[in-house]
């Protein structure tokens, strides 16, 4: 083994390069903050397993600029088909079908294999003058009060050694940096049962609906058809104590064409080509503390979930998405350490939340038809007891947006070119916004915009009401006030 005896700094270390860890260096990117990517594996996610993308994480993704290429690639959940033993089937609309409205434009879930989204992520980053080092391992690290030290070790085995500000571990359930830490991950299982998962070819079987299985002998199956590919995720839950998948034995073609038969009855479907396997039981686990020092752990490092509900992956985005303005207040503005500690502050609550609604889905699809409903699309997701939310004004009406919650979306006008554009237009990018809805002017510092919408379509008060609102750069209401004299000194808050 050879060690070099350069040692590189970075001002943020990234372990792991799934959808938590390549949000946040896309988001560091584009903020100017140096970052370096590393994951052992050779190249990204291959499987499919976390395909849902519910509407918040849609809308962050089009902060991030890839809603567009996730748009193309994916598609809508499609209806299930429900097979009964005698063949006759019926299908069931599972997910909340929703039209956009001005506040929310992304109204339902969408289905994107998560090698795809990887994928996109991974070229997004490029586009931002990132990379990742696969094949490249975290295999240690020590901290002090101003930094990291890190060693990393090469596909050749050949070791480096970084010195960064922070460490970030993105790197899974299984995560070494939360080992390393010696931070608890209590949890249990959420079912004893295992399920197989597939990626795999299937002629004869239409592409239009998911199809389930519910009483298939020797447990429940479930194929759903890929976007922009030609296979299937497969999902096989194998029931009773002794009833043990194993990828490498029971993911073959041969393998899954007798699984097929004998669970659906019907011979003419045809198992192809397997481009991925993996085995899972349902469990629930959340790390005791977020932030340890200079380390922090985000997305499946931080908590694992039931797949039931689509929250997982769209729990850990949300991770990145919080924690990557907080890394740039501090790195670039001067802002104070302890507006990182509000990242554990704000996260640890959302994640035990969800780790309760993921869980109480998974009980409840046992047991009745599978359903999804506004809970899990996590657009009332918010931090309204975060230390930093103001909610200044008083007497509000029910239902009013209060400070804390997600900004919503609005069609206006621009004051200055007098162009149509929506919230989310001027809310883009790595800039917190004032939105102005009154006549008072102020000062603000150079990494906010102020913008005060002509609202001709009456959608903005419709959403706002009156006021001032800070939007924080990750899309939340950070501050709402009727006095605008409130909003230097909030801005002073944050950025002090």
């Amino acid at each position: 083994m050879t060690t070099t005896d350069v040692t590189t700094h970075t001002d943020v270390l990234i372990a792991g390069a799934g959808p938590t860890g390549l949000v946040l260096a896309a988001d560091l990117a584009r903020r100017g903050i140096s970052h370096r990517v590393v994951d052992r594996a050779d190249r990204g996610f291959p499987g499919s397993r976390g395909a849902g993308l519910q509407p918040r994480s849609l809308e962050v993704f089009e902060d991030l600029g890839v809603l567009g290429a996730m748009r193309a690639a994916g598609g809508p959940c499609p209806p299930l088909m429900l097979w009964g033993g005698d063949g006759q089937a019926r299908e069931w609309v599972m997910t909340v079908r929703a039209e956009p409205t001005p506040a929310v434009p992304y109204g339902e879930i969408m289905m994107l294999p998560q090698w795809r989204t990887v994928e996109i992520l991974a070229a997004r980053l490029e586009e931002l003058g990132g990379h990742v080092d696969f094949g490249t391992e975290l295999t240690g690290f020590e901290q002090d009060a101003d930094g990291v030290t890190a060693t990393l070790t090469g596909p050749d085995g050949t070791t480096e050694t970084v010195r960064a500000r922070y460490l970030v571990g993105a790197d899974g359930g299984r995560s070494s940096v939360r080992r390393a830490l010696g931070v608890g991950f209590a949890g249990e299982p959420v079912d004893e049962r295992v399920s197989l998962l597939a990626d795999v070819v299937v002629d004869g079987l239409e592409r239009t609906h998911w199809h389930v299985w519910t009483d298939a002998p020797g447990g429940r199956l479930m194929l759903r058809p890929l976007e922009g590919v030609e296979t299937f995720q497969l999902v096989a839950r194998y029931e009773g104590p002794d009833a043990q998948p194993d990828p490498e034995r029971d993911g073959t073609t041969e393998a899954l064409q007798r699984l097929i038969e004998e669970r659906t009855g019907r011979s003419d479907l045809k198992a192809g080509a397997v481009h991925w396997t993996s085995a899972f039981r349902p469990r629930m686990a959340m790390a005791e503390r977020f932030r340890t020092g200079r380390v922090f752990l985000a997305g499946d490092a931080a908590h694992v979930h039931s797949p039931a509900g689509g929250q997982g992956l769209n729990t850990s985005i949300q991770d990145a998405y919080n924690l990557g303005w907080k890394l740039d207040a501090v790195l670039r503005r001067g802002a104070a350490d302890s507006l990182l500690d509000t990242y554990a502050t704000e996260r640890m609550g959302v994640a035990a939340d969800v780790l309760g609604l993921s869980t109480r889905i998974h009980h409840e699809d046992d047991n009745t038809l599978p359903k999804r409903g506004e809970e899990t699309l996590q657009l009332h997701v918010g931090y309204p007891d975060s230390p930093l939310t103001r909610e200044l004004r008083h007497d509000l009406p029910e239902g009013a947006l209060r400070a804390g919650y997600r900004a919503p979306d609005a069609p206006c006008e621009d004051p200055a070119s007098g162009a149509r554009v929506r919230l989310f237009d001027v809310f883009q990018g790595p800039h917190a916004t004032v939105l102005a809805l009154g006549d008072a002017e102020f000062t603000v510092p150079e990494w906010v915009r102020v913008f005060r919408p002509v609202d001709v379509d009456g959608h903005v008060k419709e959403a706002y009401g009156s006021g001032y609102f800070v939007i924080r750069p990750d899309g939340y209401v950070g501050m709402a006030t009727d006095d605008a004299g409130d909003v230097a000194a909030y801005l002073a808050a944050l950025a002090g």
